[in-house]
């Protein structure tokens, strides 16, 4: 059987999981002397997470770590569903699609690392960035061309709503 250009699965996603670290993040942590770590998150994801949000899409957070600067940085975004500090990402992200009755083959679930890979492969359509683990490449029916923390959220929900004929209209038009 032939294997689907990954575009095909675009149309039918209605739900985006995303990991924090590696993927909203470049993955990398600032320590200060407070014993707080810093992150960095890029604002063309952030508009692209806000957008997604404001049509209606389900916009959903699971992460190991339980940074509560990241979980003010996504409510301020408008992203209601985020779980931080979970260990068993299959579990929740179960949880999640039953609590909203969402099938698996309408999630795009972006993930970078071990931790993630069971999740992924519970979904329609696990994409990774670029700089993603080798095992979690493997998985992924598409990688973006941006790495984790430097725009590959932004693609992924862009792709989505371009498909969908959602994304900025004016600006395609300007643009495209």
């Amino acid at each position: 059987m032939e294997e689907k250009n990954y575009k095909e699965y675009l149309e039918h996603i209605t739900t985006f999981v995303f990991d924090v670290d590696g993927v909203l993040t470049d993955g990398t942590i600032i320590v200060t002397s407070t014993g707080e770590m810093l992150r960095n998150m890029n604002i063309k994801d952030g508009y692209a997470l806000k957008t997604a949000v404001d049509l209606g899409y389900n916009v959903c957070i699971i992460s190991g770590g339980s940074n509560e600067g990241v979980r003010s940085r996504l409510k301020g975004l408008g992203v209601t569903d985020i779980y931080l500090g979970i260990q068993d990402k299959t579990e929740k992200l179960d949880e999640y699609m039953d609590i909203y009755n969402i099938a698996p083959e309408n999630v795009l679930y972006m993930g970078d690392d071990i931790p993630d890979l069971f999740s992924m492969q519970m979904v329609g359509l696990p994409c990774c960035p670029q700089d993603a683990a080798p095992e979690i490449k493997h998985i992924c029916k598409y990688v973006s061309h941006k790495n984790g923390g430097k725009g590959c959220v932004r693609d992924v929900i862009e792709q989505v709503l371009k498909v969908q004929g959602k994304w900025n209209n004016k600006a395609d038009a300007k643009y495209d």
